[in-house]
């Protein structure tokens, strides 16, 4: 392996040093869930009717089925704060002279997601060098693509190779999409002799850059990984997935997008930075080990359209007790449309479903993400105008669960649902240009929830039933704006 240095300059932020810092030092709230908690706690006590009808029933099953995975998000949570107090405990961040890093970012090569890509390769030969002085960004693409002159001039850059996967090529079990892409990969590596333990793969989409921020805390996760013990030591991490609001093309995808970032900072941080990606992992600042990746690859098979989750179950299998967390951001942009954004949805839910009764993989590793995948498809039965649409249809309006107690897990579920856009909407907004929330969007997030419910409901039952009924997987890309 001969990996090729970077020039030694201060890469440009579009951050001040001052909001830099408000970055790093960020740490989720605990008013944003509390005072939500106790106000429908009241409420629901007040109004509680004991009742045993069939509404009844099915509330009190579908209001504690999201119990578990609100616990953990909780937990996640309350991780961020303590290491946030015993930041003066960490390591200062330092460059990675012992390590190579490759960013890799597998692309449709079209012409309507290539600004997108332009702007994400921009942002990794710009702040990535100045702490890893020795990297390379492999930009994945198809033979034949659409953008392929345009990508070709990406490759005109130092640090930039641009790898074509062959229209012929073909996985041992006949994986397609993005999984074929990344094997494709995974096999030149271990081919040019770059599946070693100091070499880190770092993944990441094609509408997704990185800050200053993004690579000091990454090195900062390496290097720790340098002077852990063999045995302690990680092979696995996953970092924050931001939306700033100069990425969004619409101002409703954005709002309805600010669960994910408090998805990051929740129930990966409690999982994935605890040792055991059973969660799973998305597919943007993901950092794996090269020599780990080798032993596990990408072949998942035909089927496979939520490939970094299936990758993290079966990191699960392999390497249990070996993934972490760290505290940088990647930027992202939210889905073009509403419907793209169902879109989006759906074929995330579709994969995860067909993942969540795969019996390859052992139970252990898989009932967490099925109860949360259960929860997320029946989530529409949860809304509140469907529950009194079916009361009113029964001529029974009373909506109360069948046991009083159940009324704490609705009030935990539901602030829990109400922190996660808070908090995410308050990081979107950090991470932004500005650096703060306009005064309208928290409340406007608020009340916009049950709208934006419909939609990650619509898309997952759309999801279920494709993959109820044997539908052809399909991996639909939607457009990436510039």
């Amino acid at each position: 392996m001969s990996p090729r240095s970077a020039q030694r300059q201060p890469a440009p932020s579009r951050h001040s040093a001052r909001q830099e810092r408000k970055i790093l030092e960020w740490k989720p709230g605990i008013a944003s869930f509390f005072v939500p908690f106790v106000l429908l706690t009241v409420f629901g006590m007040r109004f509680y009717q004991p009742s045993d009808s069939l509404v009844s029933w099915i509330l009190t099953v579908v209001w504690s089925l999201p119990v578990i995975g609100t616990l953990v998000g909780i937990q996640g949570a309350l991780l961020i704060r303590r290491r946030a107090r015993r930041a003066h405990e960490m390591v200062p961040p330092a460059p990675a002279e012992a390590d190579f890093l490759i960013a890799l970012v597998p692309t449709i090569g079209r012409h309507d997601t290539y600004p997108a890509l332009e702007r994400s390769v921009r942002s990794y030969v710009d702040h990535l060098p100045a702490f890893f002085p020795y990297m390379r960004v492999d930009v994945l693409t198809e033979e034949g693509c659409e953008a392929a002159e345009k990508i070709a001039e990406l490759g005109r850059h130092p640090l930039v190779r641009v790898v074509t996967v062959p229209k012929a090529y073909a996985t041992p079990n006949g994986t397609r999409f993005k999984a074929r892409a990344n094997h494709y990969s995974h096999e030149l590596r271990i081919a040019e002799g770059e599946a070693l333990e100091h070499v880190w793969v770092l993944h990441m989409d094609d509408d997704t850059g990185v800050g200053p921020d993004t690579a000091s805390s990454l090195a900062q996760f390496i290097n720790r990984q340098r002077r852990a013990h063999p045995d302690e030591a990680k092979h696995m991490a996953q970092g924050i997935l931001t939306y700033p609001r100069e990425n969004a093309v619409s101002l409703f995808t954005w709002l309805a997008d600010a669960v994910r970032p408090a998805d990051d900072i929740a129930r990966f941080r409690a999982l994935t930075g605890t040792g055991t990606p059973a969660a799973g992992v998305h597919g943007e600042l993901l950092v794996l080990r090269a020599s780990v990746e080798a032993t596990i690859g990408w072949d998942f098979g035909p089927k496979a359209i939520v490939e970094d989750a299936q990758l993290a179950l079966t990191f699960c299998q392999r390497y249990p007790g070996r993934s972490d967390w760290f505290n940088g951001r990647c930027y992202g942009a939210s889905p073009a449309t509403a419907k793209d954004f169902v879109k989006q949805r759906e074929r995330w839910a579709w994969g995860l479903v067909a993942l969540c009764v795969n019996r390859t993989i052992p139970l252990r590793y898989r009932w967490f993400l099925a109860v949360c995948v259960a929860t997320w498809v029946l989530g529409p039965l949860q809304h509140i105008g469907v529950v009194l649409t079916v009361c009113w249809l029964l001529g029974d309006m009373n909506t109360s669960p069948v046991l009083q107690g159940v009324i704490l897990l609705w009030s935990l579920n539901f602030a829990y649902v109400i922190w996660t856009y808070w908090e995410g909407l308050r990081l979107n907004a950090l991470v932004s240009r500005s650096g703060r929330r306009k005064w309208w969007e928290p409340i406007v997030v608020l009340a916009l929830i049950p709208v934006f419910s419909v939609l990650e409901g619509l898309g997952g039952l759309r999801g279920f039933f494709k993959y109820a009924r044997r539908e052809e997987n399909q991996f639909v890309v939607i457009a990436k704006p510039a």
